[in-house]
């Protein structure tokens, strides 16, 4: 079963470029993780202290292996400073 994930995250008024590239530092190891299947970083136009990160993983062992990774210890210690906000838009699990 496939996972996909698609988290907002509200970055607090003048944390834009630094909550941009907390998140945007996240793309490229993911993606090269066992079992990343999609992983993208948006910031909205019309509102850009607002983020969207979606991410698809093969099955909750990939999941579980990213969130165990290195680069996510370091977002996870890192994001909250900078973010007003943050929550999990959906979260669906396809047979």
């Amino acid at each position: 079963m496939t996972i996909t994930k698609r988290v907002t995250f509200i970055a607090k008024d003048g944390c834009e470029e630094k909550m941009k590239e907390l998140l945007s530092a996240m793309v490229k190891p993911s993606k090269a993780e066992d079992g990343c299947l999609f992983y993208e970083i948006v910031q909205y136009e019309n509102n850009r202290k607002k983020f969207m990160a979606i991410e698809t993983w093969r099955d909750e062992k990939a999941l579980d292996g990213h969130k165990a990774s290195a680069h996510y210890k370091v977002y996870k210690s890192s994001y909250e400073p900078y973010c007003a906000h943050k929550y999990t838009d959906e979260l669906e699990v396809l047979g």
